[in-house]
């Protein structure tokens, strides 16, 4: 989609009006229970959201008139065809209060927020949020500047593992998920990073805490196996 020629023709209500031809019924119902609910969705799957943002291009005028619509669909597009280099921290914030389900939450910071001039910011204050979607978003963000940022330096990641284990203990769902999933990502960056990971999941195995012993036990099962190690071997030669 770099570089893709903006369609100036694709209006809010044309896209919208393309969204409702491609949902199904079927998609909605199959996105609930994998716990995707919102109060407007069309069930337009990932595969013809992405073949639409490619026809569309990169226009981050309709990506936001997109977001206001409410819309499930419109907003994971929303974060496909907006620039992130324009995604200011004041956006950041408007369209984090509205994360109501995990897929708009992760979908909006794998495609658009994790490139964003604030991503890190954002990603360390959002770990103190009390709404759990917008504290999985912090974590999200930690988890995809793990493998997307790669200029950044061990330091940063270092600082996350602090955030982590302040956080071990929130039992809810969403965030416990989101932790652990930024442990494992932190962790499988490099060897000294994985190293502190490990160190990082047997204090928090120790905690007084179901949430805090699964996010140790699943991220330590990942990253002591052999799979990882190896790769990072390979990748330190």
């Amino acid at each position: 989609m770099a570089g893709s020629v903006v369609d100036t023709e694709w209006s809010v209500g044309r896209t919208v009006a393309e969204l409702r031809r491609l949902g199904a019924k079927r998609n909605v119902e199959g996105m609930a229970r994998y716990g995707i609910r919102a109060k407007k969705v069309f069930g337009v799957s990932k595969p013809n959201l992405d073949a639409l943002a490619r026809k569309i291009g990169k226009n981050h005028a309709l990506g936001l008139k997109l977001w206001s619509t409410g819309i499930q669909d419109a907003r994971i597009l929303a974060g496909l065809v907006s620039e992130p280099a324009k995604v200011t921290a004041a956006q950041m914030e408007l369209w984090v209060r509205d994360f109501d389900n995990w897929d708009s939450c992760d979908g909006t910071c794998c495609h658009l927020f994790v490139l964003a001039p604030a991503a890190w910011s954002k990603a360390l204050a959002w770990t103190k949020r009390k709404d759990e979607f917008q504290k999985r978003g912090g974590f999200a963000l930690a988890a995809y500047l793990a493998y997307r940022d790669k200029a950044a330096g061990d330091a940063k990641f270092l600082e996350f593992f602090r955030v982590i284990e302040r956080e071990a203990g929130d039992e809810r769902n969403f965030v416990r998920k989101a932790v652990n999933w930024a442990l494992r990502n932190i962790g499988k960056r490099n060897l000294r990073l994985n190293r502190a990971a490990i160190a990082t999941a047997r204090r928090i195995q120790k905690r007084e805490s179901r949430a805090a012993r699964w996010i140790s036990a699943d991220a330590l099962r990942e990253l002591e196996g052999e799979a990882v190690q190896a790769r990072l071997r390979r990748k330190e030669r």
